[in-house]
């Protein structure tokens, strides 16, 4: 939130200088003529001291420079810190700041230094504040109207201070384009490049757009660096998504929500969910899964979001074993991704086709009848042809072993295990930094099928477990070391 270094008070009156006698002389310090002591003339049986001591705003009273206070404390300076910076006495700091004395010339650029301000908007905080206090009698109300001027002249130095303040700004357009295009470039390579190539520029970026969030800029700048904030964030709870830490994971996509609100920008609430979605879906809560992707429909207002979302419940109700949810999910989501319009960020932020009937498939297996397998053949089939005639870049190696394990577990359905032996070498025979935290936990899962009573006597399943049990032995991707555990 943006302060102003203004005291937010109304001003005050002061009682016009005395005419009928000049100013009593003020005494010279012991320490150099340059100081003086406020007036301590006598006051028993006479008329209130009528002359005005220095640094005062109305006759006889020193004037508290609450701005001055209120600089310092938004700078998080004490009396005594602010005193040790500039190497002044701490007493020194109360005089300035109670109006009983002011800051020498050359002292004044260190002091000004050490506010963080400009040695001209250091003599603004110095000057007089206005402050209000009781009226004695009528006649401390003469010359209002001249008083009340140079209150008015006084008020609009807080204008001129304020507008310096809000006039800086740490970001500006470039910037923020080219942040953009760096977020899109690293949302296109989590497709096919390992996350542990990645880790770190994305976490570098994120950081780079926290410290400007920290900042001073424009409103409508400092929303935009929200989405990029919350965008990078997304990227990192992938990261952290496919190396299996979904605390991590949690963590990120929890920030991710926070930035999205503060940019009130739906799209993103949408996605954020839906990476909440997955979360939950591989920690094995089904059910916060669907109602998590339920909850992002709420948001989606374009793009490819509501066949993500619609896919997403569809996989997690049919592991609920909710075959009605399951496959109304399942259509519905065919019918968003026709009306489909607006166009999304590339990469991770968008759902392709070829995803989509990976999805679909992993949600008809689930559902454990002979038609509903035979249709995640299909399913699963149509979505490696996409993936592998499509771009090498957009390719994603996750979803094909994840088509290639549902085409495998479909065989085993069917009793099949030369046609699991031939999709499960594909899966095997992938490079360890494209094997994820999900492929590594489908391929648990499909080993502990060929357990079964029905496959014990068979010595193809037996191999096909000690395959599987020695490619989840080896290491898979690199958890790069600063990655929270």
């Amino acid at each position: 939130m943006l302060r102003s270094f203004g005291d937010g008070f109304a001003p005050g009156f002061t009682r016009p200088a005395p005419t009928e006698a000049p100013p009593t002389p003020l005494k010279q310090s012991r320490i150099g003529a340059s100081m003086r002591y406020p007036c301590r003339k006598p006051a028993r049986n006479q008329e209130r001291c009528n002359h005005r001591c220095p640094d005062t705003g109305r006759s006889g009273m020193a004037t508290r420079r609450h701005r001055l206070i209120q600089r310092r404390e938004a700078v998080g300076h004490t009396q005594e810190s602010l005193a040790e910076a500039i190497q002044v006495d701490r007493t020194t700091i109360g005089r300035w700041e109670n109006g009983r004395g002011s800051p020498q010339p050359w002292m004044r650029p260190k002091l000004a230094r050490a506010l963080r301000v400009s040695v001209e908007q250091l003599a603004d905080l110095l000057a007089a504040s206005p402050a209000t206090f009781a009226v004695a009698s009528t006649s401390r109300l003469t010359n209002i109207e001249g008083d009340l001027a140079a209150s008015v002249a006084t008020d609009s130095a807080e204008s001129m201070l304020f507008l310096r303040f809000s006039s800086v700004s740490n970001v500006n357009d470039t910037v923020l384009e080219q942040i953009d295009a760096d977020i899109e470039r690293l949302a296109a390579s989590c497709v096919s490049t390992p996350v542990s190539d990645l880790f770190h520029e994305i976490r570098a970026l994120r950081q780079g757009v926290f410290d400007l969030l920290r900042g001073r800029q424009r409103p409508l700048r400092t929303s935009h660096l929200y989405l990029q904030a919350g965008r990078l964030c997304g990227l990192a709870t992938h990261v952290a998504l496919d190396l299996g830490q979904y605390r991590a994971a949690a963590t990120h996509s929890r920030t991710a929500w926070h930035c999205a609100e503060f940019a009130d920008h739906n799209g993103l609430r949408a996605w954020v969910r839906s990476v909440q979605s997955l979360i939950a879906y591989w920690q094995q809560d089904h059910r916060q899964a669907a109602e998590l992707a339920r909850a992002g429909l709420l948001f989606a207002d374009g793009g490819t979001i509501a066949a993500r979302l619609l896919s997403l419940e569809a996989r997690a109700t049919a592991a609920l074993g909710d075959h009605a949810s399951a496959l109304r999910a399942v259509e519905t989501a065919g019918a968003a991704r026709s009306t489909a319009t607006a166009i999304d960020l590339p990469g991770v932020f968008t759902f392709p086709e070829a995803k989509q009937w990976a999805y679909t498939g992993t949600a008809l297996l689930a559902l454990h009848s002979r038609p509903h397998v035979n249709r995640a053949i299909e399913a699963s089939a149509r979505a490696i042809a996409m993936y592998e005639s499509a771009p090498r870049q957009e390719q994603s190696s996750g979803d094909l072993l994840a088509a290639h394990l549902d085409l495998a577990n479909a065989h085993l359905a069917h009793g099949d295990l030369d046609g699991v032996q031939a999709k499960l070498a594909v899966v095997l025979g992938a490079a360890p930094d494209r094997r994820t935290a999900s492929i590594s936990s489908r391929l648990r899962a499909l080993s502990a099928l060929l357990t079964e009573p029905a496959y014990s006597g068979s010595p193809l399943a037996l191999s096909l477990r000690e395959n599987v049990a020695e490619a989840c032995a080896r290491p898979a991707l690199t958890n790069p070391p600063e990655l929270p555990q």
